[in-house]
């Protein structure tokens, strides 16, 4: 379980640092730029929506002191 949401949440991060890069390199001329930000937003809602299911399933619980 802990696994795949650090695979999401470099996922997410991979592809903010490729929509940089991107925009650095292409200088708004192409759309990979908002294509690695669409990825990014659905990445982060996938990760959102299965901590959520986790929660919900008794996967995952808070870390309550």
């Amino acid at each position: 379980m802990k696994i795949l949401i650090v695979v999401l949440f470099l996922g997410v991060l991979v592809s903010l640092g490729s929509a940089m890069k991107y925009l650095m390199q292409d200088r708004g001329r192409t759309d990979r730029m908002a294509w690695a930000l669409t990825w990014r937003v659905g990445l982060s809602i996938l990760l959102f929506l299965f901590l959520l299911l986790g929660h919900a399933l008794g996967w995952i619980s808070p870390n309550m002191r």
